[in-house]
């Protein structure tokens, strides 16, 4: 039998717990043994290659070197990891052991909830199966990602959006560029709140995930600060 570890916690807003139980079910429906701890400890078992999937369902939060290095061999030893939304895209921004594994970090969700078009880039392939492009209204990822990353669907900003220095949405920038960057894009409704790496309050996770890989960044939307 297929065995799968998720490891939950980090910052509450995003309900890890809540997620946890809600990925434990979908695995447990595919046939996985699933096993839940809610500390990093947890990549340091000697029994980690053995696993078939891991999912990591943490919102910042520190994650220990050691850790950190052990859940990279895992990785390179074949087995699986996934994740959603903040769970596994913004947790322990401060190690780049965790990011070079995932191969994203997040950056910002610039406009907070807008309207933008969701474009499917592979739709042969068996995750995309059934979604056609879609017109949709939420937060829009902004991402740093590896270029070597498959790109099944992307989505595309039509001119970059500035913050203040409250983190309120402030306006387009006056000289947009022409084609805006490619993101990651995992869509999650919530309410008219944006959230930043100095502000912790944020919308309540849903109970429901799901999502697109990732596309490649080659441009990179600078914040400059607004006199309030």
């Amino acid at each position: 039998m297929r065995e799968a570890l998720i490891v939950w916690g980090g910052w509450p807003g995003h309900e890890p717990e809540k997620g946890a139980r809600i990925i434990e079910s979908m695995l447990t429906e595919e046939g996985f043994k699933v096993q839940i701890e809610a500390s990093t400890s947890a990549f340091l078992n000697r029994a980690l290659p053995s696993l078939s999937l891991i999912v990591p369902i943490y919102t910042m939060a520190q994650i220990e070197k050691p850790e950190a290095i052990a859940l990279a061999g895992a990785v390179e030893s074949g087995v699986g990891l996934g994740g959603y939304h903040g769970g596994m895209a913004d947790a322990f921004r401060s190690s780049t052991e965790y990011q070079f594994v995932v191969g994203g970090q997040w950056v910002a969700h610039p406009g907070n909830i807008v309207d933008y078009q969701v474009d499917v880039k592979k739709s042969d392939d068996p995750i995309m199966k059934g979604i056609a492009p879609f017109a949709y209204r939420s937060e829009q990822y902004y991402m740093h990602i590896d270029p070597s990353n498959e790109v099944l669907a992307t989505t595309t900003f039509n001119g970059p959006l500035f913050l203040d220095r409250r983190h309120r949405y402030a306006g387009r920038l006056e000289a947009a560029p022409r084609h805006g960057p490619r993101l990651l894009l995992i869509p999650r409704s919530c309410g008219e709140r944006i959230r930043s790496s100095r502000d912790e309050n944020d919308c309540a996770a849903r109970p429901s995930v799901g999502g697109a890989r990732v596309g490649s960044a080659s441009r990179f939307v600078t914040f400059p600060e607004v006199p309030v």
